[in-house]
C-alpha cells in the first residue's frame, strides 16, 4: 500500500549514513551501488535516475522460479 501523496515519502531520519530497504530513492542516491537485503543475503543494486521515488526494497528480488514439475516424457516435436 502506498503512502499518501500529502504526506510526502517515507525517509528515515539517517537515511545519508545508513540507507535500509523500506527508504524511497532521492536523487542524490543516483550513481551509487547500494547493498539490499532480500532475506537470504544482500544484493548490490545500481541505483539509476529511472529508479527514483521507488522503494529500494523492489529491486531485490525475493523469489526464484525455477519451472514447472511437469511430465518430462512428454515432449512437444516440432516439424
Amino acid at each position: 500500500m502506498s503512502r499518501s501523496s500529502k504526506k510526502g515519502p517515507f525517509v528515515e531520519e539517517r537515511l545519508m549514513g545508513r540507507i535500509t530497504r523500506t527508504s524511497t530513492i532521492f536523487p542524490e542516491m543516483v550513481g551509487h551501488t547500494i547493498a539490499v537485503h532480500d532475506g537470504r543475503k544482500h544484493v548490490p543494486v545500481f541505483i539509476s535516475e529511472q529508479m527514483v521515488g521507488h522503494k529500494l526494497g523492489e529491486f531485490a528480488p525475493t523469489r526464484m522460479f525455477r519451472g514447472h514439475s511437469g511430465d518430462r516424457k512428454t515432449e512437444v516435436k516440432r516439424s
